[in-house]
């Protein structure tokens, strides 16, 4: 359903915009000939309004930082000029001069750039003060999830996020896409590919309309002379996000500094099925265990089996009673023991 209250926006615009050139063509700046000239000047402004209209319903969705810091970097580079315009102005000796007019105009031009482009490459810290007021970033709800270089290689991610269970901004580090960079290019043929199966993943990430995937580029202070990981940490901490990992190490590090983690082992332990004790599931035996008459299955999810009776079954699926479950952090252990053969088929 159209946006009603853009589109008259719009017409409007178009309005104002032929109200100005009519205006203009009205004025003295325009010579007398040629004849052709005055409505050429209103179908160039009226062009120009439709340009802009075009350009910005190419791009309907815009982030409201970006657009905050060009707001805020016009205004305060206008407010520059007109400060150094009263500064400079008593200094010359023709302040009315259209040399001064037009050097007013390339000077604004060039503080509004910079007022801008300050803000635009700072807009994550950026913070408005004005005297006992203070208007600050307030996060709250969801948080951004900053992209570990495991959990990345893993792959799993791209799975969970097209689930849609997860709807928060994705952060990916320069410096993580550097080290992924450097992994694909190792000499070692097995490191090289797992770097290449991350550079593939995220970009699947950024290929994938319905995530918000953000490439942070800059390079904080706090970052000089750290390790990736604390890196990692201290990013996380600075957005006010989460660390999405499988590292255990830096599991601990992001604990340490107060940083919330996501760990996708333990978000996957905690999807697998839970059995109770005296329960019946049918597991194929694949091969013997440590211990003697054991064998061991796996399930569907990757579950290890292991069943007491097993081992004479070995590439059979058979009824296993569970007896226990042993939860680790590398996953859930269950242990159980022959039951039975599965009934035939009728």
């Amino acid at each position: 359903m159209p946006n009603v209250a853009l589109i008259i926006l719009r017409c409007t615009f178009v309005l104002v915009a032929a109200g100005l050139g009519v205006g203009l063509i009205n004025s003295t700046l325009l010579p007398d000939n040629p004849e052709q000239l005055p409505l050429l000047v209103l179908s160039g402004i009226v062009a120009l309004a439709l340009l802009i209209i075009g350009i910005d319903a190419m791009f309907p969705r815009k982030r409201l930082e970006s657009i905050t810091a060009v707001y805020f970097g016009m205004i305060v580079g206008m407010f520059l000029t007109y400060v150094v315009r009263l500064a400079l102005y008593p200094l010359l000796p023709d302040a009315n001069s259209s040399g001064v007019y037009w050097f007013g105009l390339i000077l604004g031009m060039i503080l509004c750039y910079t007022c801008v482009s300050v803000l635009l490459q700072t807009k994550d810290d950026f913070r408005f003060i004005i005297p006992y007021v203070e208007f600050a970033k307030e996060i709250k709800g969801r948080k951004p999830y900053v992209l570990d270089t495991s959990v990345v290689i893993d792959g799993r991610i791209a799975d969970v996020v097209e689930t849609q269970v997860f709807d928060n901004q994705l952060i990916m580090p320069r410096f993580v896409i550097a080290e992924l960079q450097g992994i694909a290019d190792s000499s070692d043929r097995m490191r090289r590919s797992r770097g290449r199966r991350g550079l593939d993943i995220l970009n699947r990430l950024r290929a994938n309309t319905s995530i918000d995937v953000m490439i942070f580029d800059r390079e904080l202070p706090e970052f000089t002379g750290q390790p990736v990981d604390l890196k990692l940490v201290l990013l996380a901490k600075h957005l006010n996000g989460r660390v999405v990992t499988n590292d255990y190490n830096l599991n601990k590090v992001a604990k340490l500094h107060g940083v919330e983690v996501i760990n996708l082992n333990d978000l996957a332990n905690a999807l697998k099925p839970v059995f109770l004790v005296g329960e019946t599931i049918d597991v194929r035996v694949v091969k013997a265990g440590e211990s003697p008459g054991q064998g061991i299955g796996y399930l569907d999810d990757g579950t290890m089996i292991v069943v007491e009776g097993g081992r004479d079954h070995i590439n059979t699926t058979i009824r296993v009673v569970v007896t226990s479950m042993l939860q680790k952090s590398a996953g859930r252990m269950v242990f159980g023991r022959y039951e039975g053969a599965l009934p035939a088929e009728v």
